[in-house]
């Protein structure tokens, strides 16, 4: 079990302790002395290490995306603190609590997974049911939306990422679904559940969120498809034209080609399914890139993908 976390590291600390080893990087001093950078990572933040000592060896220990065990102490080094390693090496997989190293939602798992299960438990269609609870009865599929982050770098970017996406994205639906005529609520509902199923495989589940290699040569959403087909082809007498309009619905979430969808949304669930999604994407990442940015500013610094400066609004400046 974990014992120390970066935020509690001081000046002069022994750190005997795990951490996720983020990058790593084999360099040699003005004297040809060779020594090892690592950058350390909890989910509380980061710390540089520095091994001086055996640095070719300690290198051969681990790679990079590995937990490791380290024996070190802390030091202040322009102004900033370090670890001075005397010993590193990868730890036991089985000993190692994924929590522990990744950031994590700040919602309750089993709490957003019983809010999904109650939406299922009220789909009325019997072949929507059916199906999602074909999906929901598969253990790798509930250990994947607990686990994996709904993406790699723009939103939601932490373990549980998917499932807290999911859910706020079937609040959203439950609410158009009273407010627009002519939806089918069933469908939005089993739409927004299945939207994203993909990114289970698309996505490791940490402790570092990479695209697994199936996730870089297909893609969560032709995944999804895949997925969807081979659980409705366990059912029996499942209705050709439903199936086909959830595929449609996952095929063109994203909404256009450019942004990865092979369909732009041709139905009202489809229509209705890509905006939510997106506006839930995109709100969970403005704030993301709020609360990460300086206090003492009103406005963030340029957001690359947004293309624009976000305003905070007026800092509130104790006296």
């Amino acid at each position: 079990m974990k014992k120390i976390y970066v935020k509690d590291i001081k000046a002069g600390d022994k750190v005997t302790d795990t951490f996720l080893a983020v990058e790593k990087n084999l360099a040699f001093s003005q004297k040809g002395s060779p020594y090892l950078n690592v950058r350390l990572r909890d989910r509380t933040g980061d710390i540089e290490g520095r091994v001086w000592e055996r640095a070719t060896d300690m290198n051969k220990l681990f790679k990079k995306g590995d937990v490791v065990q380290v024996n070190s102490r802390a030091a202040s080094y322009k102004n900033a603190l370090q670890l001075s390693i005397l010993d590193i090496r990868k730890t036991d997989e089985k000993e190692v609590d994924l929590r522990d190293y990744a950031p994590v939602s700040r919602f309750a798992v089993q709490d957003m997974l019983g809010d999904l299960l109650r939406y299922i438990e009220g789909v009325k269609n019997p072949h929507l049911r059916g199906l999602l609870d074909a999906f929901f009865q598969d253990e790798q599929v509930v250990e994947g939306f607990k686990l994996a982050p709904a993406a790699k770098g723009f939103h939601h970017v932490y373990l549980g990422g998917l499932l807290e996406h999911t859910v706020s994205v079937l609040k959203l639906l439950d609410l158009v679904s009273t407010h627009y005529d002519n939806l089918d609520r069933d469908l939005l509902i089993a739409g927004g559940i299945l939207h994203d199923v993909g990114k289970i495989a698309e996505l490791s589940s940490g402790p570092t969120f990479e695209y697994t290699d199936t996730g870089r040569l297909i893609g969560h959403i032709v995944l999804g498809v895949e997925m969807l087909n081979a659980k409705v082809a366990t059912l029996d007498d499942f209705p050709e034209q439903l199936a086909m309009e959830l595929r449609h619905i996952v095929l063109s979430h994203h909404g256009t080609l450019e942004y990865g969808s092979p369909k732009r949304p041709k139905t009202l669930e489809a229509l209705v399914i890509h905006y939510i999604d997106d506006l839930d994407a995109k709100v969970n990442a403005f704030q993301g890139f709020i609360d990460n940015t300086d206090e003492d500013s009103d406005w963030t610094p340029f957001h690359r993908l947004f293309e624009r400066f976000i305003y905070k609004g007026k800092q509130q400046n104790e006296e």
